[in-house]
């Protein structure tokens, strides 16, 4: 590899470092041989946000990438340090958090522009990665301000 490709392959995967730690998600792992190459990483991630509104199936996101299902999944883990559905789930809750905080939108309006398929589960899931229910998040939000963070968003289980 030449020194320019060396340092440009550096900046992506600073990039994407700095992207996944300022978004509270784990670091990715050290670049090592059978992870995930730096633009299909890019381009798997890009297209999650994208489709959260979409069932996100290991096949779909594989394809996404031109992977097998289960040899993607594999090289997602090892270079993000997360499961691909984690990750997802992840997305999605991020995404409805910023959706919250204006309350031009029900929870249930939320709950499915975000993937969830009924406004229990997406309530079940946003309380155990946020410590509150989206109810609860929202009415601090508007009354506290979205300063004000809730939720440690590392544990699933």
């Amino acid at each position: 590899m030449t020194q320019l490709a060396t340092e440009a392959s550096s900046v992506l995967v600073a990039t994407v470092s700095d992207e996944i730690h300022l978004s509270g998600w784990p670091s990715p792992t050290p670049r090592e041989i059978g992870a995930l190459p730096l633009s299909r990483l890019r381009r798997v991630t890009d297209y999650i946000r994208e489709h959260l509104d979409q069932e996100l199936t290991l096949a779909r996101l594989g394809a996404a990438v031109y992977m097998s299902p289960y040899h993607f999944a594999r090289l997602f883990q090892r270079s993000t340090g997360v499961s691909p559905h984690r990750f997802v789930v992840r997305a999605r809750i991020d995404r409805a958090v910023t959706l919250l905080v204006a309350p031009g939108l029900s929870v249930a309006q939320i709950s499915k522009l975000v993937g969830f398929r009924t406004p229990s589960h997406f309530s079940t899931v946003f309380r155990r990665l946020m410590g509150v229910t989206p109810r609860e998040y929202r009415a601090m939000s508007l009354r506290e301000g979205p300063s004000h963070p809730v939720g440690d968003r590392n544990g699933m289980h």
